[in-house]
């Protein structure tokens, strides 16, 4: 049993299970680069769902890979000839266009993203068509369960799974049914792409992020389901880590201002604290206060990353507290620098907010 807004609901009873012919038509849309290493268990466990095959296919979007990533996609795909598997070039080599180019040949009534070096459990699929089914949702995600490589992405992995590394983002560490503002991956119904239209093609980063802001600002509900279950592979560098929530920050800006109201305050910590650090540093050769600002700043987020490091470390190894801070710091400040370029990158684009291509309706 699982609650949706403190209502009880079932989570498909068999009775009640939809004949096999009767299931929708689902597509899955794949957007990759270079994923050599993680497509083949990441497309086997497309292809190895236990939704019926003849109810199925795989479009993905390649970003004119230079590894074998096309290569060792046709040889996964020949050992499941049952289930169509396409692949679609994607010039732009980003995401958000590499899913706009699947979505346009897509023939699902319902939409499954699945990235290149995720895997998912055997009844995902299934488990997103049924969710859509018996809540209404516009769109419906797990949990976000990460897999790491060395001891640093282990503790990336561990911090994303706090509240302190990533607010509240509740798909990161979730375990019931709720409605939520986003969730990870997923499952659309194909008409929320008729209605509201397809990816910003902007949005290096964060497309995923202001879908789902523009979904909700016109109606649209958001059901994260602890039943939907995939794995994904995180950071596992401190330099890959920076990278990665630079960008996210850096593009959140365009969110903002496409989405003003749908922030959250919580998301504004990160940039407020790199903005202190910078402000204390270049006033500290002129006032003596501004030194004692940024020691204030700088020692009470060292004692609140402490504190949230050894709360971490105390049930999964102490060993990894030295980790588990620089990742924090790393999550924290890259974003929140990435924030602060962002704005002035984008100082003018504060009444620009786009236009989105609507899914055409056969």
């Amino acid at each position: 049993m699982n609650y949706i807004d403190g209502r009880l609901i079932d989570s498909y009873p068999e009775e009640r299970q939809p004949a096999l012919s009767d299931r929708p038509f689902v597509s899955v849309i794949m957007p990759v680069r270079n994923e050599s290493r993680f497509i083949e268990e990441s497309l086997g466990a497309v292809l190895a769902q236990d939704y019926p095959n003849d109810r199925l296919e795989v479009l993905i979007a390649d970003g004119m890979s230079t590894d074998d990533t096309r290569e060792i996609i046709s040889l996964v795909a020949a050992s499941y000839p049952a289930i169509p598997v396409k692949i679609i070039d994607n010039p732009a080599r980003i995401a958000s266009t590499g899913l706009n180019a699947a979505l346009k040949q897509a023939r699902g009534d319902v939409i499954v993203r699945v990235d290149g070096h995720t895997f998912l459990e055997h009844d995902h699929v299934h488990q997103c068509v049924a969710a859509l089914q018996r809540s209404g949702a516009d769109h419906v995600g797990g949990r976000m369960e990460t897999v790491s490589e060395g001891r640093f992405g282990e503790a990336v992995s561990l911090a994303t799974g706090t509240s302190f590394g990533v607010g509240h983002g509740r798909f990161h560490y979730s375990d019931r049914e709720e409605w939520s503002d986003t969730v990870s991956m997923g499952a659309w119904p194909r008409q929320v792409f008729e209605r509201i239209g397809l990816f910003d093609e902007e949005q290096v980063r964060n497309q995923d992020d202001e879908f789902n802001y523009r979904l909700l600002e016109n109606g649209g509900k958001i059901l994260l389901s602890p039943n939907i279950r995939s794995r994904y592979y995180n950071r596992s560098t401190p330099r890959s880590l920076w990278r990665q929530y630079y960008q996210y920050g850096y593009w959140k800006i365009r969110v903002m201002q496409k989405h003003p109201l749908q922030m959250r305050p919580r998301q504004f910590a990160p940039p407020l604290f790199a903005a202190a650090l910078v402000v204390g540093v270049l006033l500290a050769p002129f006032f003596n206060l501004a030194i004692w600002g940024a020691g204030i700043v700088i020692g009470s987020y060292a004692l609140a990353n402490i504190a949230a490091s050894a709360l971490t470390a105390r049930r999964a190894g102490w060993e990894l507290m030295p980790r588990l801070s620089l990742a924090f710091a790393a999550l924290h400040l890259s974003y929140g620098f990435g924030f602060l370029v962002g704005l002035v990158r984008f100082w003018n684009r504060w009444h620009d907010r786009g236009e989105w291509i609507v899914l055409r309706q056969d």
